[in-house]
């Protein structure tokens, strides 16, 4: 295994010039010897880009690329030692099971029983043991995926093993089990491994550490209980969530904050200050609560969906153009307001969070 480091920034075409011109902004990012990441973010957001940059399949058009301190900028996936699963299964249909798995080590010239050894280890963490002498062209794309994440496992003396959105072609029932066995894998193995994707359920289930990345920039890195609780950019607390964190447009004004029109206390003097921000908290923190409380604005009832385990409610705070809504997670056995009325929402509270220009302030 190995530690990596990065200090780069990457462009697809000649001379960038503005920040649009880049896939990946500059960056400076260190994967952990034996540490499980995530890279999270939309479609074209640059973690693909970043994670070829990694393995060697791209170069960064600027800085560096290290693995324990050695610089491999230049190098090959096969100099750097890499073992990398793409979104759809790279197999050999005309082999086995157990010959697609062993295929790796026979390359390496690794002694035949102790590649027995480790194909059987490996076909047991995937629950593959029974299908090791099937032909790979008759099994499911799901069981060739599984294939695939074995051939990438199977190695002993990889640096890293890289996954890029791996879970895309298995059916969504089967991907938690999929994402378990990799999360075993991963403590049984100890071995580095940086997982692409744009589902946050996946990213956070699987990874220590997820690096949340948006327009070629990885805006946070962060376990998920940090990413949940203070998303360092407005962005992050947008895309990690179900729903999203609300975010209200605030200004101080001298003595407290104005927000949805209503003048609340500020809770630190910085905000009081007469500059725009933004308040974020999450739907899970928003509360009734009694009409008048202080960190409280008034709402109208706009919608209240019965999700099973809890009520989504969504309400209206502010009036004409600079009317806003906001969403709160009531438990299932609350009692919820109608459509149509009135009620006081907690807004401020120790789980909330102020951003200027998109970042975290306080």
């Amino acid at each position: 295994m190995a530690r990596i480091e990065l200090d780069l920034a990457h462009a697809y075409g000649p001379n960038p010039q503005r920040d649009e011109d880049y896939a990946l902004l500059p960056l400076k990012m260190c994967f952990d010897d034996g540490g499980a990441y995530a890279l999270l973010g939309p479609s074209g957001c640059g973690k693909t880009t970043l994670l070829n940059i990694v393995s060697g399949l791209v170069t960064p058009s600027q800085g560096s690329v290290s693995y324990d301190g050695r610089d491999v900028t230049r190098q090959s996936p096969q100099q750097r030692n890499i073992a990398q699963v793409f979104q759809f299964p790279v197999i050999y249909d005309t082999m086995t099971v157990a010959q697609n798995l062993a295929f790796p080590l026979r390359n390496r010239g690794v002694p035949a029983e102790r590649i027995k050894q480790r194909v059987g280890q490996v076909a047991e963490m995937l629950d593959m043991s029974a299908q090791l002498d099937l032909r790979a062209a008759g099994l499911a794309a799901d069981a060739k995926q599984k294939i695939s994440l074995g051939r990438g496992l199977v190695r002993e003396d990889v640096s890293a093993v890289l996954f890029d959105e791996p879970l895309t072609v298995i059916d969504p029932h089967l991907k938690w089990q999929l994402r378990r066995k990799l999360k075993q894998i991963h403590h049984e193995l100890k071995l580095t491994l940086i997982y692409v994707t744009h589902d946050q359920v996946e990213a956070l289930t699987f990874a220590q550490q997820v690096v949340v990345m948006t327009r070629g920039r990885a805006v946070q890195v962060g376990s998920a209980s940090e990413l949940f609780e203070r998303p360092r950019h407005t962005f992050v607390g947008h895309f990690i969530g179900s729903p999203g964190m609300n975010f209200l447009p605030a200004r101080g004004n001298g003595t407290g904050m104005q927000v949805a029109q209503r003048e609340l206390a500020a809770p630190r003097a910085e905000l009081a200050a007469p500059a725009p921000f933004t308040l974020g908290i999450r739907p899970e923190h928003v509360h009734i609560t009694a009409a008048g409380a202080a960190g409280a604005l008034p709402a109208e009832v706009v919608q209240a969906q019965d999700i099973g385990t809890y009520w989504l409610l969504t309400a209206r705070v502010g009036s004409g153009d600079q009317a806003q809504l906001i969403r709160a997670r009531l438990a299932a056995e609350q009692a919820v307001p109608a459509v149509g009325s009135q009620v006081w929402l907690q807004v401020v509270g120790e789980h909330t969070c102020y951003y200027v220009n998109e970042e975290l302030i306080a």
